[in-house]
């Protein structure tokens, strides 16, 4: 059975940083392409950042670029989101997502999914 567990949300002021983390099992970890989506109130699930199975290439939304950094630790099975200066409008659950051999992350192609952790951004 196949699970990935995100961590690391809470409450941060504007300007400040969280690390989220997601922690898989039931699945050969190197063979994931894992990224990471998020969905503010009333918005659709969108896009944040993503890292890539083989060659550990990363891409970013364009919005979060040169602020967020995703990484893993194939060792742990782990995925992490370092996100530095938050704005409100980036209060969003943020899901953890895994899609296999994949060399694109998109949310109609992914695999699995986590249930999310809550980011608020106070302003």
């Amino acid at each position: 059975q196949v699970q990935l567990v995100e961590s690391g949300g809470g409450l941060v002021q504007a300007g400040g940083s969280l690390r989220l983390s997601c922690a898989a099992s039931g699945l050969t970890f190197s063979r994931y392409s894992m990224g990471w989506f998020r969905q503010g109130p009333e918005n659709e699930r969108e896009f944040v950042a993503a890292i890539f199975w083989g060659s550990s290439r990363t891409t970013y939304a364009d919005s979060v670029k040169g602020r967020f950094t995703i990484s893993k630790d194939n060792a742990k099975n782990t995925v992490y989101l370092q996100m530095n200066s938050l704005i409100p409008e980036e209060t969003a659950v943020y899901y953890c997502a895994a899609d296999r051999f994949t060399n694109t992350l998109t949310a109609a192609g992914v695999d699995y999914w986590g249930k999310g952790t809550l980011v608020t951004v106070s302003s």
